[in-house]
């Protein structure tokens, strides 16, 4: 999986039914979902599978789940999701007993984040970080330098200056929900 995220530099990240389906004619293999309900999920990543692409669920975002771990089996076992993205621990930890790909959301306010980064990784094992805000170059190198887990950034990205930047400072790659970006 890691490999397709190498190949993959830039990420659609979907927040409703319009970015779904301006993603599906986009090239871009791998989808964030930011969007649904509990009825909704299915249907979105069976769309999104028939077109052939990676799916990956940020499970917080999804109305009707609770933030317990068996939200994570039921994600698995009903849609066939590839992975997911959380900013709790114990999801991330049952995600990857689940056989799914992890990747651990972290939002970057203050300088206590790169403590927080380096333990909550060290003790559940995600599988990726997602950093947030990704326009924040130096933030990302520090990162990177301290943490064997591959970085992802998003969160405010806007053009190539801002991909080039992440991707500079040593993220895999981006996640965006600006569609523009993805056909550049």
């Amino acid at each position: 999986m890691l490999e397709k995220f190498e190949d993959c530099p830039v990420i659609a990240a979907i927040k409703d039914d319009d970015g779904l389906k301006k993603c599906l004619d986009s090239d871009i293999q791998i989808v964030f979902v930011l969007y649904g309900d509990i009825c909704s999920i299915s249907g979105i990543v069976s769309t999104l599978k028939k077109a052939g692409k990676t799916v990956i669920i940020h499970i917080d975002l999804i109305a009707g789940l609770s933030s317990k771990e068996i939200a994570v089996t039921y994600i698995k076992s009903v849609t066939h999701a590839d992975g997911i993205i959380s900013t709790r621990p114990a999801v991330i930890r049952e995600t990857r007993e689940e056989g799914l790909f992890a990747i651990m959301r972290f939002f970057v306010i203050d300088s206590i984040a790169f403590e927080n980064i380096k333990r909550q990784t060290e003790s559940v094992h995600p599988d990726m970080i997602e950093i947030l805000p990704g326009v924040m170059p130096k933030v990302i190198k520090k990162i990177c330098s301290q943490s064997r887990i591959p970085v992802i950034a998003g969160g405010l990205i806007s053009d190539k200056e801002d991909i080039m930047a992440a991707l500079g400072a040593g993220a895999v790659s981006i996640s965006t929900t600006n569609q523009t970006v993805w056909f550049m």
